[in-house]
């Protein structure tokens, strides 16, 4: 090739990565480019290279010194919007397109030819008339007569404008999976969405509606660039098969597209909305779940009636996709929120709930100096009932009686279970102390006692009512629930079936109570602690996998005491640390022993109280008590409570890798019942979940309490981690979680806790 032109293409592109195919295309532009200048027509073998050009999808054209037209093949009239030669030669691009670019393409190519140096992969974008914008990757070459004088250039493009939205989309669909992970807010993951979508489309508008709970109502999810107004008229709107285009969509479950708001009877009641705003057509998808229950809806909205585009389509696909993570994301985020401070069984709010709740009120109580009254309440026949009746007859006796509990209560009330058959009334904003609450508290009562059908049979339960008030009977939430309780406690001495205000003396328990914290540190020092160990089964072989070391307290005068009467109290005087390490190192001796003896090695699992867990000693005494005891660190592995890990994640993070280093397993125990964020367990070595027994004994029968189990061990498989799951007492429980996908199970169902010659017993049966 001779052409001065492709010389000055080769010439700027020596080291440049611009292929042959590129340069003959040069060449035969350039050919045209001077035939046409010097000659002032085309013909013959000219003209039939112009055709060729013309099959090429890339843009081929010459332009003078002036920045005009001399030269375009049809890819290049068709991206400006011309079909004939005419309606593009001799003119600039400030005669045919927007200023802005018309500026942009005159400053590049005049510097090109002044400077008689080619430019080669220039991104530039492209609007001609109402088109959408295009890009293309673009070189731009000077074209030299035989004097090598420039007196023109010529431009090749090639259409990048789906690469561009590919990588755009790809984008922004990284940036809306991160911010799902991060746990950013739903408004704000839904904006970024609408705006990715409204940035890959001209002349079209974007909203998200959310369906609310009861799957009635459309609530706005994010539409930035709609007019607030109309945002205004439609937030709240009720679902139907004739409501526009969002709430058709939503009730049907499948897209609604109107290509014409005005000619469509869906839009016949809200014609005047949409006229009122200019809007002409209306596409709307449902957002599902995956297995297609309706989240909320995807709309576009144009102002010229239409339908949509391949790529719209494809645009609304992604973004339905995207939404619906974010969406089922947050609904999981809400349900983990709901029953971290939530009893499971009747829904009411939790003891962790009741404290951080209390601690506001009394707070306010403080600065308004006003009185708050706390009711304690605890069923007197219920061991019975769930004795006779069975556990189901008495689940449905605490759902009906926490359902006469919040009939009986105001909205400024708190209704709280503690736990078994153990209530807390909180009522705020009190003038005077309990005097106005006790009649009341005496009606409740009496609703309370009043005879309910269960399981087909008349039940009745009574109760005793233990009163406390804020300031008089305590300024803390410990000193309150304390004194209700020791009023409860009175109540239940003086025959049951009554209630009983704190009077302000030292009552029996309370004298009990100290006395009992000097008995414990003597057990602690002596011999009147011992381990009972529950196994734990692997839920499809039925094989012991692990053993769960549970410490009792052998009392020389009430005989053995559980964990519950006497765990809480070293926690709350710091006499679990020497009692947690007792445990520890007794838990390693005897598996190392059961090793020993050649039996099945197991994994024993030793509980850390949260007060153990931010002991700076703790990761050096575990270090210890496995080389004092010759225990390999992959049999033991220690149970953590969420609250613990939640408190400082940062500290929980840097202990829980020293651990992790030593070797010994970590989990994280009663799973649920704290308020674990899901992107911080990620990152969490962490071998394994223990789902709290409160989820399980409502299963399989219960409808919440089946969908939550269910939800966190999809949870654990979805992180892939372990999930056990502790109070398994029936085959139907069993089976479900079974079916569900959990790992491992715990229960009476296989074995009550029994001691080290009962699980050698079990282990050599099993072996």
């Amino acid at each position: 090739m001779t052409d001065a032109g492709i010389r000055c293409a080769r010439r700027a592109d020596e080291g440049g990565d611009t292929d042959e195919t590129t340069l003959r295309l040069v060449a035969a532009a350039s050919t045209l480019a001077r035939n046409a200048m010097f000659s002032g027509r085309i013909d013959g073998d000219i003209a039939i290279l112009r055709t060729v050009l013309d099959q090429i999808p890339d843009q081929i054209y010459v332009k003078d010194r002036q920045s005009r037209f001399l030269f375009a093949n049809r890819a290049t009239l068709l991206a400006n919007g011309a079909t004939e030669q005419e309606q593009l030669l001799g003119k600039s691009d400030f005669e045919i397109g927007d200023r802005e670019s018309a500026e942009g393409f005159y400053r590049v190519e005049q510097r090109i030819m002044d400077e008689a140096a080619a430019q080669f992969d220039i991104e530039e974008s492209l609007r001609r008339g109402d088109q959408t914008k295009s890009w293309w990757l673009t070189t731009k070459i000077p074209l030299t007569d035989d004097q090598g004088r420039v007196i023109g250039l010529i431009g090749i493009a090639r259409d990048i404008t789906q690469r561009r939205r590919e990588e755009a989309i790809r984008s922004g669909q990284s940036t809306l999976l991160e911010m799902i992970a991060r746990n950013e807010r739903l408004q704000t993951i839904l904006k970024t969405l609408v705006l990715l979508v409204e940035s890959q489309i001209d002349g079209l508008n974007a909203s998200i509606l959310l369906l609310d709970a009861e799957g009635e109502r459309l609530h706005l999810g994010a539409a930035p660039n709609l007019p607030s107004a109309y945002n205004a008229l439609i937030e709240g709107i009720a679902i139907g098969p004739m409501v526009g285009s969002c709430g058709s969509a939503a009730w049907l479950g499948k897209p609604v597209v109107v290509s014409d708001i005005l000619q469509d009877r869906r839009w016949a009641d809200y014609n005047g909305l949409a006229q009122l705003y200019g809007f002409r057509c209306c596409w709307s998808t449902p957002i599902l779940t995956q297995q297609g229950n309706v989240l909320g809806t995807f709309a576009l909205y144009g102002r010229e009636p239409r339908e949509p585009t391949a790529v719209e389509m494809d645009l609304v696909a992604m973004a339905t996709h995207i939404a619906g993570i974010a969406i089922e994301r947050q609904h999981a985020e809400d349900r983990m929120h709901f029953m971290a401070h939530h009893d499971p069984l009747t829904g009411l709010p939790n003891r962790s709930f009741f404290k951080e709740k209390l601690s506001q009120t009394l707070h306010q109580a403080r600065m308004n100096r006003q009185h708050v009254v706390l009711a304690y309440v605890d069923l007197d026949n219920f061991k019975r009932i769930n004795d006779s009746l069975g556990h189901g007859a008495g689940d449905e006796l605490l759902r009906q009686i926490a359902g006469r509990m919040l009939e009986f209560t105001r909205a400024s009330d708190l209704v709280v279970r503690l736990g078994g058959d153990e209530f807390v009334l909180v009522f705020a904003n009190q003038s005077r102390g309990e005097g106005d609450i006790l009649p009341r508290l005496h009606q409740l009562r009496a609703s309370l006692s009043k005879p309910m059908t269960i399981a087909g049979m008349t039940v009745s339960a009574t109760c005793s009512m233990g009163i406390a008030t804020f300031p008089e009977d305590g300024e803390t939430i410990d000193a309150l629930l304390a004194n209700a309780d020791a009023a409860m406690y009175r109540a239940k001495q003086l025959g049951r079936d009554g209630l009983q205000v704190f009077n302000g003396k030292e009552t029996p328990a309370a004298i009990a109570a100290g006395d009992r914290l000097e008995e414990l540190r003597s057990a602690i020092a002596g011999d009147q602690l011992y381990l009972d160990y529950q196994p734990q089964i692997d839920a499809g072989t039925g094989r012991i996998l692990g053993v769960e070391a549970l410490v009792r307290w052998n009392h020389p005068e009430l005989g053995v005491q559980p964990p519950g009467h006497f765990i809480p109290l070293a926690e709350a005087t710091g006499l679990i640390l020497p009692l947690g390490l007792w445990v520890l190192k007794t838990a390693c001796r005897q598996n190392k022993a059961w090793q020993v003896l050649g039996l099945p090695p197991v994994i024993i699992a030793v509980n850390v109280s949260p007060r153990q867990f931010c002991d700076p000693a703790l990761v050096g005494q575990v270090r210890q008590a496995l080389s004092e005891t010759g225990l390999d660190p992959r049999y033991l592995e220690l149970e953590l409570t969420e609250n613990a890990v939640m408190q400082d994640t940062d500290s929980a993070l840097a202990t829980m890798r020293a651990l992790e280093e030593l070797g010994v397993r970590l989990s994280i125990d009663d799973f649920g019942t704290g308020y674990c964020n899901l992107a911080a367990l990620k990152t969490l070595p962490v071998n394994r979940l223990k789902m709290d027994r409160s989820f399980i004994e409502a299963l399989p029968h219960d409808a919440t309490t089946s969908a939550i189990a269910s939800a966190v061990i999809a949870l654990a498989q979805k992180l892939k981690l372990g999930i056990i799951a502790e109070g398994v007492e029936t085959a139907e429980q069993l089976q479900y979680l079974r079916n569900s996908g959990c790992d491992e199970v715990q229960g009476f169902h296989f074995s009550a806790p029994v001691d080290a010659g009962g699980i050698e017993a079990l282990l050599r049966r099993a072996g």
